[in-house]
């Protein structure tokens, strides 16, 4: 079991997360030789170690460990792949499985992992279970040391802050995160681990031009002044702010996101007409734009993405930079078009 800790965070966190999401196993083997035939590598290859290939403005997470053949070595030479993210709830374990199969070939000190524990998935027999979704976790990794752990979601708040103390203490994570929380609750969980010498370091929550609850209830600015990392999901809200859907080519009608965004997308032309117009104006694509914008918020955006070129994307709007001009005009035209995009997971943050 690998024991020793990741190089330092601050130095490798500072713009924009790459979320790599997961394929079918049919998907997979084509992917495998189509990309090792293009990049040269193999899985467990020489290809895979990262080690000397860090660049301080980019991370990658890995939503669950499937997708590992996705990504190119002159992708990962390019934008420093060396944060992996995952949760036992994504594959109910087999996440973690093929990714500790794949962490156990490279350098612990190379990686950096990043887990959640999430209440639906608590072992009611357990004494404590945080400590018992931690080591069945840490077990399929095979690590020890955890540098990100978060609570998932807010159920049952602050009953898992609570049984996440002896953990943080024993040394077994780094940073303490909370997803999906509001500010009362983001507070309340901060007076529970202060009385412990404890803190938090990360909240992650959906932050997008259409969705700034976490910026109009105060979240943002919470973070800002206790030094807190705001990881902003769902930032190109699926594909819809990508300027790739619209009324005549629409989202397949029968997956979540049809449902989701294909009754607003007369609307949603509007304001990816705008994006189109300021990323014309850089030399760049629209998808770059709302990422972009999610930088300039001072948060850390994940950005989903299933093909390399998305990656190579999200690395370039690590560099752009936008006027308060333009970061205004977009923020008028999302206020205009006001589309309810909160999901059935989530609520909006007050």
């Amino acid at each position: 079991m690998t024991t020793s800790k990741a190089c330092a965070l601050p130095i490798l966190i500072t713009r924009v997360a790459i979320c790599i999401f997961a394929v079918s196993q049919t998907m997979l083997s084509p992917l495998i030789t189509r990309i090792g035939a293009d990049f040269g590598l193999g899985l467990g290859g020489s290809g895979f170690l990262f080690t000397a290939y860090y660049i301080s403005n980019i991370f990658f997470c890995l939503v669950t460990g499937k997708i590992i053949a996705l990504i190119g070595k002159r992708t990962a030479m390019k934008a420093g792949l060396n944060l992996w993210d995952t949760a036992y709830v994504y594959g109910m374990g087999a996440s973690e499985e093929v990714l500790g199969s794949f962490l156990r070939t490279v350098p612990r000190e190379s990686y950096i992992i990043s887990d959640k524990f999430t209440p639906q998935c608590a072992d009611p027999a357990a004494d404590n279970a945080v400590t018992a979704l931690y080591e069945k976790s840490a077990e399929l990794l095979g690590t020890d040391y955890m540098d990100f752990y978060w609570i998932h979601n807010p159920m049952d708040a602050p009953k898992w802050v609570t049984e996440l103390i002896p953990l943080a203490k024993s040394g077994k994570i780094g940073k303490i995160g909370l997803s999906n929380h509001s500010l009362a609750e983001i507070k309340e969980a901060a007076e529970i681990l202060a009385k412990e010498g404890l803190k938090i370091s990360a909240i992650q929550n959906h932050y997008s031009l259409l969705n700034r609850s976490s910026e109009t209830s105060g979240i943002l600015d919470y973070c800002k002044e206790n030094d807190i990392i705001f990881f902003s999901y769902m930032v190109l809200e699926q594909g819809a702010l990508t300027g790739k859907y619209d009324t005549e080519h629409p989202f397949p009608e029968d997956s979540d996101r049809g449902r989701t965004y294909n009754p607003m997308l007369t609307k949603l032309e509007k304001l990816n007409a705008g994006l189109e117009e300021i990323a014309d104006r850089h030399h760049v694509a629209t998808a770059q734009i709302p990422v972009a914008w999610a930088i300039a918020k001072g948060t850390l955006p994940i950005i989903g993405v299933t093909k390399v070129y998305q990656v190579e994307d999200a690395a370039k709007a690590a560099l752009l930079e936008l006027t308060a001009e333009e970061i205004d005009a977009m923020e008028r035209l999302a206020d205009d078009i006001s589309c309810q995009v909160i999901r059935y997971w989530e609520k909006e943050m007050k």
